[in-house]
């Protein structure tokens, strides 16, 4: 029996009355709702050297219910494009829109007049007219494209791309799908940008309860208190929820059942895309393990895993090979727990498999405000710490970094306008640069009488120690950043979380992916130590729905990030929220710095988790201005958004 039979069921003993099951089932959430027989049909695909796409408004049909939309040549989502490694491609894009549109090759290196980012390189497509963008493919892999106007992206517009490489492809498989996930609602976008700007907790209905409380699934009540005088609310995962979208593959909802068929025994291939507007997902198949072949287009060394977290905007490619005559489901959970996509995979069409229950929602920790305590030792209540120096200096925005072994180099590389300060206290285990600086004054805009929590737990992580004066507002740990009311906390102490799987997955009780497994199939094609490093942190008003870089929004902060043609460059994005965010950068690829050397993952978006931070290496390979930004729509509308400009270099370096 599957999980929407057991809750029909159970909930027509529990009413008491003969409700018939097909007026109760209204009131069942979509991926709890019967399937049907199934929708097996491919992408359309188009290929070729010219191909003309078309943008119109429609309607589209999720599980059963009509819904506005904006497409691609009729369809959601648009065309499949397939394309060669070494071709050329012409692109006619025509606007049939009352409004300006445009289209962005995600992850594509293209020209910067073809990026298709209006108001930085591309003047947009006006209403009633046409585009042509021209432009070689000098990649292969799995890669997407959708607008970069406005909402339109949350309405529909989007599709896969898939480059077959120039030579033999390196991970051999007799099958391939390609499943694009999405959020979709039947609220308009300008309204669920409205509420959320209003009253950000608006499609949260995940609180906490005082039922939790007795039931013991959510925090202790002292740790509720001491949250609640915090002004912070650890069930505030996502902005928008379940409660206003149906979770989606390939355009078809939970209930749709979209299926992809395979033949026991064959290797398929999945080639995954997060096309959603503000969902992060969490990918399994019950009942078959993944091999991950590439992240973001770019192939990696097999890595073997039961379930892996999908920001906004990344893809990966994973083979499974199913042995049995059965059907699986593919389970694409959103991170808050408040629905899920699914999708089947299957021998004959019709079939399904079981779709698992929604497990029990995350709460944020600690650690997700950048105050984790669990590697601290010797401070008040904490062996070892007794005598620690506190009042170290800190570092700069931009300052000379000590390269690793990883880039193979020794001398100490000073970047310009300011150098590496020394740190004068130890923590081992820890990350020393979160924490110079510490102010234990009272804590500015924010009551933190009473943040402690009991020793060992994980709502707390901060063992016996009292910390009522740490502050979360400390400009001096966070120099770049810019005083303003759209700035609410800076992370205190936030650490690397590439090594972690995401929220949620902490206790999966399986192998889970994290970004220190990937590792690039060939090496790295620039290994030179980088010549300075940048901090950038992102910053956000949760309760106001404000989101920044350095504490400056797009609207407020038209100058650039200035890099130079050819420089290596370490960048450390560092959140001050407590809120993940996909960051992505156009026109490059970056090298993850996970302790990999020259064969860090390339990656063009990375997650960057609650009160944590990520450090990559980057080439200014591309000469032009490119945009910089947060791939959660609300958040780039809202203003967590920059220009990268990378100028020519005169000596050629």
């Amino acid at each position: 029996m599957n999980l929407s039979e057991f809750d029909r069921r159970s909930l027509l003993r529990a009413a008491g009355v003969g409700v018939g099951a097909a007026a109760l089932s209204a009131w069942l959430p979509a991926w709890a709702q019967p399937v049907s027989a199934g929708i097996a049909r491919p992408l359309p695909t188009l290929s070729g050297n010219d191909i003309t796409l078309r943008i119109a408004r429609q309607t589209m049909m999720i599980d059963g219910r009509r819904s506005s939309a904006i497409g691609v040549n009729g369809t959601i989502p648009a065309p499949l494009l397939r394309l060669r490694e070494g071709q050329t491609v012409r692109l006619n894009v025509i606007n049939e829109l009352d409004e300006d549109s445009s289209i962005h090759w995600h992850g594509l290196l293209v020209p910067p007049q073809f990026d298709g980012v209006p108001g930085v390189s591309f003047p947009g497509i006006k209403p009633r007219s046409s585009y042509l963008y021209e432009f070689p493919i000098r990649q292969s892999g799995t890669y997407w494209y959708h607008s970069h106007s406005g909402f339109q992206e949350q309405l529909g517009h989007y599709g896969p791309i898939v480059i077959d490489p120039a030579g033999p492809d390196p991970v051999q498989h007799e099958r391939e799908h390609v499943l694009v996930l999405a959020d979709h609602s039947p609220l308009p976008p300008e309204a669920i940008f409205r509420r959320i700007k209003v009253d950000p907790g608006h499609f949260n209905r995940q609180r906490q309860t005082f039922a939790g409380l007795l039931a013991d699934r959510d925090q202790s009540l002292k740790d509720r208190l001491d949250w609640g005088r915090m002004r912070m609310d650890p069930t505030d995962i996502s902005d928008v929820t379940g409660v206003a979208y149906t979770y989606i593959v390939n355009g078809h909802g939970p209930r749709d059942n979209w299926t992809a068929l395979f033949k026991p025994g064959e290797r398929v291939r999945l080639r995954i895309i997060n096309a959603s507007s503000m969902t992060n997902f969490n990918v399994r198949i019950p009942g078959l393990r993944l091999s991950i072949v590439q992240a973001d287009g770019q192939n990696v060394m097999p890595v073997e895993v039961d379930e892996f977290q999908i920001g906004v905007a990344e893809t990966y490619d994973a083979i499974v090979t199913p042995s049995e005559d059965r059907a699986y489901t593919i389970v694409a959970e959103a991170v808050d727990r408040s629905g899920m996509a699914r999708a089947t995979l299957a021998p004959r069409p019709g079939m399904a498999g079981d779709v698992p229950p929604l497990r029990k929602r995350p709460l944020a920790t600690m650690k997700d405000m950048g105050m984790d305590m669990s590697n601290m030792s010797g401070m008040p209540g904490m062996p070892g710490m007794e005598g620690m120096d506190m009042s170290g200096g800190h570092t700069a925005g931009t300052r000379g970094i000590d390269p690793t072994a990883e880039q193979n180099a020794s001398a100490k590389l000073a970047a310009p306008g300011g150098a590496a300060m020394a740190h004068r206290g130890s923590m081992p285990g820890m990350d020393q640069s979160a924490m110079p600086g510490m102010d234990h004054g009272a804590m500015q805009g924010m009551d933190h009488s009473s943040v402690t929590s009991t020793a060992g737990q994980q709502s707390g992580g901060m063992g016996a120690m009292n910390m009522a004066s740490m502050k979360m507002r400390t400009f001096s740990n966070a120099p770049p950043v810019k005083r303003g009311p759209g700035v609410q906390t800076i992370a205190p102490m936030p650490v690397d979380r590439t090594g972690e799987p995401g929220q949620g997955l902490e206790d999966a009780g399986y192998r889970v992916l994290v970004y220190k497994d990937l590792m690039a199939l060939d090496r790295n094609p620039d290994v030179r130590a980088p010549s300075r490093s940048i901090d950038v942190h992102l910053t956000g008003n949760m309760e106001r729905f404000m989101w920044s870089f350095d504490g400056e929004k797009m609207s407020d902060h038209m100058e650039p990030i200035p890099f130079v043609e050819g420089e290596r460059v370490r960048v450390t994005l560092i959140n001050d929220t407590m809120m993940s965010h996909p960051i992505h950068i156009h026109g490059h690829f970056f090298e993850l710095v996970t302790g990999h050397g020259d064969h860090g993952p390339r990656k063009h978006t990375v997650i960057v988790q609650p009160g944590g931070k990520v450090t990559w290496d980057f080439t200014a390979s591309a000469v032009g201005d490119w945009a910089f930004h947060c791939h959660l729509l609300y958040h780039m509308e809202a203003g967590m958004m920059r220009v990268v400009s990378v100028r020519p270099n005169g000596d050629g370096a």
